[in-house]
């Protein structure tokens, strides 16, 4: 193997590192989004009782009496306490139970009020169980409501509170701390002096995290000295699951994240791989400790993605995103593309494999102008990195590419 990696080369290390998380009980309101861990189980009938889908008179289907007396009214929430004879009807609200006796509901358009309690239904006979839903019809105690495995959406979240799943064991969604890190950055509510710029890869990354399903820890911006990086490495490495760096990974006389990386007891994965932009990404693993009183000693993944912005989501759309998949219990993938039609010509010389902002419209994909790997708001108006071979060459107007969408 060359000892500049190839992006492919890259990405099967980081598939060889990559494992799910250790389940874990969660709240119900906090289980959205991650992959159930293991099924889940009704404790109660569904509905617990047989009751009325319509609101109207619940009525024994075989008594054809036109006119009834109506013995009492049953709200939802409401226990009846009256059962039905022969010429009688309950006054009953959607989801009442129905009262003893009674297999059938009337909606009320088809009665009229009499006075004095009674009640004429109008048009044909009802049959036996209509406008009712039977006790456990939905689902019976003891039935299996969500199959272990399945990604918990909204409505799993409903299912699992009615079944009485309050805190459902999952795969949970992988802590990601932020760290920035240079001399140079300020934050985005500052006016930057000489010298300095507004740290923007700090929010992109985080906002990254959270649309990637992940939960992000920003851990703002460290300045470029041992002491101060290594207090900031150390607080992502005890808090999150994954340590995502920006900045710092280069071969620069500040570049010292690699060797702190390696006092803290990070395993050097791999340093460099052959893609433009984004060249310096680094990655590595804080293996899990039995012996760390702390608790701190968990797994960690760790990445240093370079400084520049476009080099920042480059690497993280390709390497990054994949991963935090994996660890959510996912299968690892690889980085999704679509095929798309060039709209223009142009040339890209060999070299490394290289990511261009584009704009694709209906499969059509637009280069977009671009000036090299910090131009950050070349990105604004794209919607995809489209993926240039490293042979380079010329590529026609009409021709095939695979791009990136972001």
């Amino acid at each position: 193997m060359s000892e500049l990696l190839t992006v492919d080369e890259a990405l099967a290390l980081v598939t060889a590192e990559a494992r799910s998380l250790e389940p874990r009980r969660v709240a119900l309101k906090t289980a959205l989004g991650c992959l159930l861990a293991e099924e889940a189980v009704s404790d109660v009938d569904s509905p617990p009782h047989d009751k009325a889908m319509m609101d109207g008179f619940a009525v024994v289907a075989s008594d054809t009496s036109a006119e009834r007396e109506v013995v009492e009214t049953v709200m939802a929430g409401a226990v009846p306490t009256v059962a039905l004879g022969p010429g009688q009807a309950t006054r009953i609200m959607t989801g009442a139970p129905l009262p003893a006796g009674a297999d059938a509901v009337i909606p009320v358009e088809r009665s009229e009020t009499l006075g004095e309690g009674r009640v004429r239904f109008l048009g044909p006979t009802i049959a036996a169980g209509k406008h009712v839903m039977r006790r456990g019809e939905s689902v019976a105690a003891g039935d299996v409501v969500v199959a272990e495995g399945a990604r918990v959406r909204p409505i799993e979240i409903a299912v699992l509170a009615e079944a009485g799943c309050a805190e459902p064991s999952v795969v949970p969604a992988p802590r990601v701390a932020v760290l920035s890190t240079g001399d140079e950055l300020v934050g985005a509510d500052q006016k930057p002096r000489a010298g300095q710029i507004r740290n923007s890869n700090g929010p992109m990354l985080v906002a990254a995290v959270r649309d990637a399903g992940a939960t992000p820890l920003d851990l703002g911006a460290a300045v470029d000295t041992p002491q101060a990086l290594r207090l900031a490495l150390g607080a992502g490495l005890a808090r999150a699951d994954v340590l995502l760096l920006s900045g710092g990974v280069s071969a620069g006389d500040k570049d010292l994240v690699p060797g702190l990386l390696a006092e803290l007891g990070v395993r050097k994965v791999f340093h460099k791989v052959a893609v433009k932009p984004g060249k310096p990404l680094w990655f590595g693993v804080r293996d899990a400790s039995e012996n760390d009183p702390s608790g701190a000693g968990h797994r960690c993944w760790v990445f240093g993605l370079p400084g520049n912005p476009v080099s920042s989501l480059v690497g993280f759309s390709l390497f990054v995103r994949p991963l935090l998949a994996a660890l959510g219990g996912a299968p690892f993938v690889q980085p999704a593309t679509a095929p798309v039609r060039l709209a223009r010509a142009f040339s890209q010389p060999p070299g490394r494999e290289t990511y261009l902002p584009a704009r694709v419209d209906a499969g059509v994909a637009q280069v977009l102008p671009w000036r090299g790997s910090a131009d950050i708001a070349a990105l604004a108006g794209a919607n995809a990195l489209l993926r240039v071979p490293a042979a380079g060459g010329e590529f026609a107007a009409g021709q095939q590419l695979d791009a990136l969408l972001i």
